[in-house]
């Protein structure tokens, strides 16, 4: 049986000696780094690492995270590059019309008036609204960005997003 596990974090870099990480977050979720918390490191070898946090403070606007019984940076110096993970059961409940970025990304993209764009290939969060970057057949990518005016409507289940283009956004 596989277990569907979810990124949340990447490892970009060890900090200092006393074994605490450089994380660059992959969650719009606050908590997921919080003292007591669960995750998971991918180390590619089979079953991930189950870590506890017992340290979590923000520098230079990334998280630093310490784990139990990996206090030293020899300890951590393996995690370079590695990503944090949940287990399904952790995900959060949402509020409607709020989607993770699994369930966002490989949905098919088209108009209201029923062309065809491309499939949603990566989110990004660069600030007031995420941006879905929409991957086309022939042409460069598009900009999608998450708001009412242009996302008409979001079918997890079918893998199906509708838009209404503004002005400029298909050129």
């Amino acid at each position: 049986m596989t277990i569907n596990m979810f990124n949340v974090g990447k490892i970009i870099n060890t900090h200092g000696i006393r074994g605490e990480v450089k994380v660059l977050r992959i969650s719009d979720f606050d908590d997921r780094f919080q003292t007591g918390g669960i995750l998971y490191l991918d180390n590619n070898k089979g079953e991930p690492l189950k870590l506890v946090i017992d340290g979590h403070r923000i520098h230079k606007g990334y998280d630093l995270l310490q784990f139990e019984g990996y206090h030293n940076i020899n300890d951590v110096e393996n995690f370079k590059g590695l990503f944090l993970k949940i287990k399904e059961e952790q995900l959060t409940e949402l509020d409607d019309n709020e989607f993770y970025y699994h369930e966002i990304i490989g949905c098919e993209v088209h108009t209201t008036d029923d062309r065809y764009i491309g499939k949603i290939k990566e989110v990004l969060s660069p600030g007031a609204n995420d941006v879905w970057v929409v991957k086309q057949l022939k042409g460069k990518d598009i900009l999608v960005p998450y708001i009412e005016e242009v996302v008409k409507s979001v079918d997890i289940d079918a893998k199906n997003v509708t838009i209404e283009p503004m002005e400029g956004l298909l050129d």
